[in-house]
């Protein structure tokens, strides 16, 4: 094995110990769990190829990226059977594909997340569930630091009215609408 090449594999298993664990709840948080393993396999066999090419300090928001592209391809494969019974296994599980941890006890914020577009909840779940700063969700997102700054801002501002229109939807339905004063029977 010539120097390069030795360089290449301790620089591999170094990112592979490194994204092990953020990588697999990621995934966790994103796919059926049968399928978990296999991505992750998928996003590292990427790895392994371009190894020269993820950047030092910045290896997690390079490999968010790739198993975003790699969720993307897997996804397109599966056949509406298949989305089918990923669903199911969910459902057997007892949570649904978009929950998180995060969400477990908040139904208004689960609900409003899941109204918004893709691309915003995916930038804030990349903040608020991966921690990453928009620096590292724009490597993750393959866009300028700047942009990711201007969806973050976007997205938290179009969640923060989704969530007060879920709010909102729970005092209408209990009976009584905010702003408006309820005359006591006499």
């Amino acid at each position: 094995m010539t120097t390069r090449e030795a360089a290449a594999t301790e620089r591999f298993e170094a990112v592979h110990v490194l994204a092990r664990d953020p990588l697999a709840r990621y995934l966790a948080r994103r796919a059926a769990p049968d399928a978990v393993e296999d991505l992750f396999a998928d996003v590292m066999t990427v790895a392994w190829r371009r190894v020269r090419d993820i950047p030092d300090g910045g290896e997690l928001p390079w490999l968010y990226g790739v198993a975003r592209r790699v969720l993307a391809n897997h996804r397109r494969a599966g056949s509406r059977f298949g989305r089918l019974v990923e669903r199911l296994a969910f459902v057997e599980r007892g949570r649904e594909p978009v929950s998180a941890p995060a969400l477990a006890g908040d139904a208004d914020l689960a609900a409003a997340l899941a109204r918004l577009p893709a691309t915003d909840a995916e930038v804030l779940r990349l903040w608020a569930w991966e921690e990453l700063t928009p620096a590292e969700i724009a490597a993750a997102l393959g866009i300028s630091p700047n942009a990711a700054s201007i969806r973050l801002h976007r997205a938290k501002a179009r969640l923060r009215t989704a969530l007060e229109d879920e709010r909102r939807k729970v005092h209408v339905v209990a009976g009584h609408q905010p702003g408006v004063e309820r005359k006591e029977a006499r």
